[in-house]
């Protein structure tokens, strides 16, 4: 029996507790009278109501705290509606307080609309009192005179507070400002006068506007280095001149390609001129033969063919070897 009584005893402590927690998480008395004295009027009922619609009481009762002590009217309806979008309830109150203290227009509408957009508000809010440095990464670009320039900018920019929401980014900032400084350097008649002015291609880029339609203003734009690169001229008139050379030996080859095929069908030509010739002159035998069996040719005939045949080559020997008689006494002549 007494065991019993113990463990009633026990069962009932633990229930007393865990209702007692019960009552204290679903009616928080003491968030609530700590609201009271920081001023900030809110029922016990509202705070029942946050934990059934699934809001925390302590993220929307400390930021109506934070709001209050720093001179800001916010409304709890506000709060709540912002964290069931999803917002940083946080983030947004610290914001408006750092705005209201920088002197910086601000209002709770805007300041959601940019949290919920996905971008940092506290962040944007430090930005616009504390401006960014960006480095850009190395531009390349050429001058007139075909000398490349390798430079280096940093850009200075503050966060534009009313084009936060749907603003581009710092890639974009960064594109144009490259851009820009690839127009100022091309633009450039000489290389050196970009090295020795580099502020005209701050100038020149800071004129042409490259903040607009981004969440930034671009407060300067400083060159930090500028290099020389490669002779881009002279490497393209060389790469032209090989491309020229190359060219021109194609069509050297070429022609002479056509020359060879030409010499090869004059051969061939001559070839068959001569197969003519010796197809020719068989004929002459059987023509002969012809003839004499026409009676067209007598036997006679024949022999006074050969003789004079036979003349011929006579004649043409002795015109040969005193041609070659002459030929040595000439040169007898020579040596006296």
């Amino acid at each position: 029996m007494e065991n019993a009584g113990v463990l009633l005893i026990v069962a009932i402590g633990i229930g007393s507790i865990f209702g007692l927690w019960v009552i204290f998480y679903f009616i928080p008395v003491g968030l609530w009278f700590t609201a009271l004295l920081s001023g900030v009027k809110i029922s016990l009922l509202q705070l029942i109501f946050m934990r059934w619609r699934k809001v925390p009481p302590q993220v929307i009762v400390r930021n109506l705290i934070s709001s209050h002590k720093a001179g800001l009217q916010l409304h709890r309806d506000e709060l709540e509606a912002h964290y069931l979008a999803g917002g940083n309830v946080n983030a947004v109150v610290n914001a408006l307080i750092s705005a209201d203290k920088a002197n910086i227009k601000l209002d709770f509408k805007t300041a959601t609309a940019i949290d919920l957009a996905g971008r940092d508000v506290l962040e944007a809010v430090q930005m616009s009192v504390n401006p960014k440095v960006i480095d850009t990464p190395p531009v390349t670009a050429v001058a007139k005179d075909g000398i490349q320039l390798v430079s280096k900018a940093r850009v200075t920019v503050r966060a534009n507070i009313k084009q936060l929401v749907g603003g581009a980014g710092e890639e974009t900032v960064l594109a144009r400002v490259g851009e820009g400084v690839v127009s100022s350097i091309g633009s450039a008649d000489s290389h050196k006068s970009v090295l020795e002015n580099p502020d005209s291609i701050s100038r020149v880029v800071l004129e042409k506007g490259l903040d607009s339609g981004t969440a930034f203003e671009i407060l300067s734009i400083d060159i930090a280095d500028i290099d020389i690169g490669k002779n881009i001229g002279a490497v393209l008139q060389m790469d032209q001149a090989n491309a020229d050379k190359n060219i021109a030996q194609a069509k050297a080859e070429e022609r002479r390609a056509m020359a060879v095929a030409y010499e090869q069908e004059m051969k061939a030509k001559a070839q068959e001129a001569r197969a003519k010739v010796i197809e020719a002159e068989v004929e002459i035998p059987l023509a002969m033969a012809d003839a004499f069996r026409h009676g067209n040719l007598g036997i006679m005939d024949y022999y006074k063919f050969k003789n004079i045949q036979a003349d011929t080559q006579m004649r043409e020997s002795i015109s040969g070897s005193g041609s070659g008689k002459i030929s040595k006494g000439s040169k007898g002549d020579s040596k006296k």
